[in-house]
């Protein structure tokens, strides 16, 4: 959820962290803070706010120093202020520590250390965590490393964390159990940070911290790690294929609406070397390297939280339509809690953009010890949950930066229905025609996303009518009803008006008592599908005098004539059209929020991964 990032080398250090604080900001902005040692001196300075409000206040301040860490905060325990903003000092100020994560057992910790004299200043969880190292260290003559494993050993809960020491200028030691650490290697200097985003700048040699492990970056040495248990391990270098020009907005005026236009390319890159349009054909190597895993489960549960859960329904569609395979979608958090019943014939497939969202992992923990079969979709290289799978699919659609999710949604939809091509052709449950028809279809939807693209000028325009829309009902059925979901959920994030999605057909069970001519109605109303029941509702909508607002395919005149507005999208086959209709959806709440005033990129309170419960 924070993000964290450190450096260690000749460099100064402080450009190096604010450039890393503003490219990991996406993963919270309530305050920020950075700590520096110069001179003998372990200098701590801390903002309420967004990294811009740090370097405001860091201008005045002795900035120098080649070794530091520093923080952006999404608060957890304590409300965003300058006392609760990290990096946090231990009593004596001799250390200084920067936290990702949730201690659970703060609270005993903290009556510990009250009664061995120490007091707090803030109301976080991390002040604890920093009191308790330095009363380890000081209790055991121990050096920084070695407290650090010793404190971890009394702690229960999710951390990432990295530590420096006033009288160890030549040191950074971090640590991390369920939330993500990544350390770059340059020459004679490291990088720490939350995600690589920081670091490709200056290297592309990593190493991602695994769980439990304790790194220490000293000044002129190696990279050490050992295991709180104290197991010494070798580090594995990897290569980064991420760029810069994918971190930068290229001109756009918000990552969104980069994101958003960049969907025709990522689309292509999450089927490139998987979807053959010469020969009408999907080869996925996950799938073929445990095929007899997928042809004989009896069940197949997909975990996820919020816009992946929605891909995971339009997933579930897909898969018991091509595969004949019951499928159940579980909010991971509900997932992990209430005892599901989980046998070793069943796959369970995780979903997450980031990798590292906590109830996901959590989940998957738990389907593991019941001995199932694992199948990760995940967007980051070297994350967790690609991690501790058995098998998966990465959706390469590149660093999303903006906060609510938009091309990787559409890239995990993408790999759902490629992964249920292929259970389904293997089984035999899917005929041929069909087959090929919809992997060259497939081959054709990124093309297809170019066309509804251009009409981004005239969404723009309509957009403007519904900024004082209180609230929004989005309306779609069969593979269209996670798209009303998606489609509420984008507007709710980034323009905070109330929106919900339902099935067209529940409409008459409730919501339809909230019509009126100031209630705007998205409808999903394409050719493909139930397309003569939604005409239906709409009809009842337009009795009550909602307005609508109507996605549709090209050419039709019936909804065009029913509709307040319309957004046209070209035909495909059923089980694609969240990938189209999906985009104009996106548009029409990043135009809204945009007119607003909103921050479209940095929602408020929300974090681009969620890696605490």
């Amino acid at each position: 959820m924070c993000g964290i990032v450190g450096y260690i080398g000749k460099q100064e250090a402080y450009p190096i962290l604010i450039r890393g604080l503003q490219r990991l900001e996406y993963r919270g902005y309530d305050s920020a803070g950075i700590a520096l040692i110069h001179n003998e001196n372990l200098n701590v300075y801390k903002a309420k706010g967004k990294v811009a409000d740090l370097v405001r206040f860091a201008e005045q301040q002795d900035i120098h120093g080649t070794i530091g860490i520093a923080h952006t905060r999404w608060a957890t325990h304590g409300e965003p202020n300058q006392v609760n903003a990290h990096p946090h000092y231990s009593q004596s100020e001799e250390l200084a520590l920067i936290h990702n994560g949730i201690i659970e057992n703060y609270a005993v910790l903290k009556e510990g250390l009250k009664e061995q004299g120490y007091t707090f200043n803030s109301d976080t969880d991390t002040e604890v965590l920093i009191q308790l190292i330095e009363f380890v260290k000081k209790s055991n003559k121990v050096d920084l490393t070695k407290a650090v494993q010793l404190a971890l050993n009394q702690v229960v809960g999710a951390y990432a964390i990295a530590v420096i020491e006033k009288d160890q200028p030549d040191t950074i030691v971090a640590a991390r159990k369920g939330s993500p650490l990544v350390v770059g290697i340059g020459e004679d200097e490291f990088f720490l940070a939350s995600d690589a985003t920081p670091i490709v700048e200056f290297t592309n040699q990593v190493v991602y911290v695994g769980e439990e492990e304790i790194v220490t970056l000293r000044r002129g040495q190696e990279l050490k790690i050992r295991t709180i248990s104290d197991v010494e391990k070798t580090p594995e270098i990897k290569k980064l294929e991420m760029t810069l020009t994918q971190l930068e907005k290229g001109g756009y005026p918000h990552f969104m609406i980069k994101e958003i236009f960049e969907q025709p390319k990522t689309l292509s890159d999450s089927m490139r070397g998987r979807v053959n349009i010469e020969e009408n054909n999907i080869t996925l190597s996950g799938f073929i390297d445990n095929k007899e895993k997928f042809l004989n489960a009896k069940r197949i549960i997909i975990t996820a939280c919020g816009t992946s859960w929605h891909a995971g329904l339009i997933g579930k569609y897909a898969i018991e339509e091509f595969a004949r395979i019951p499928v159940e979608v579980e909010y991971s958090s509900e997932f992990r809690y209430r005892k599901p019943v989980i046998n070793k014939d069943d796959i369970v497939i995780p979903i997450s953009q980031s990798g590292e969202t906590a109830d996901t992992l959590a989940a998957v923990e738990l389907a593991k010890s019941k001995g199932a079969f694992i199948f990760g979709i995940c967007n980051v290289v070297g994350a967790s949950i690609p991690r501790n799978t058995d098998s998966g699919c990465y959706t390469h659609a590149g660093p999303e930066i903006g906060v609510a999710s938009t091309k990787a949604f559409t890239a995990q939809v993408t790999v759902l229905t490629m992964l249920a091509l292929m259970i389904g052709k293997e089984k035999g449950t899917l005929s041929e025609e069909q087959y090929l028809r919809t992997v060259h279809e497939l081959g054709q939807i990124p093309d297809k996303i170019k066309i509804i693209l251009e009409q981004n000028e005239a969404i723009a325009q309509f957009a403007k009518t519904f900024t004082y829309a209180q609230n929004f009902i989005y309306l779609g059925r069969g593979y269209n009803f996670p798209v009303a979901l998606e489609g509420a959920l984008k507007l709710k994030e980034i323009s905070y008006i109330h929106a919900e999605g339902y099935p067209a057909a529940e409409m008459k069970h409730g919501p339809i008592a909230l019509i009126s001519q100031e209630m705007p109605v998205v409808v999903i109303a394409t050719s493909a599908g139930m397309y003569d029941k939604v005409v239906s509702n709409i009809q009842e909508i337009k009795a009550r005098k909602g307005k609508i607002i109507s996605v549709i395919t090209e050419g039709d005149v019936v909804v065009k004539n029913l509709s307040d507005y319309t957004i046209s999208i070209p035909d495909t086959e059923e089980c694609l059209v969240p990938l189209l209709a999906a985009i104009p959806l996106q548009l029409m709440a990043y135009h809204i929020a945009v007119v607003k005033g909103c921050d479209v990129d940095q929602p408020r309170n929300l974090a681009k991964s969620v890696t605490v419960e």
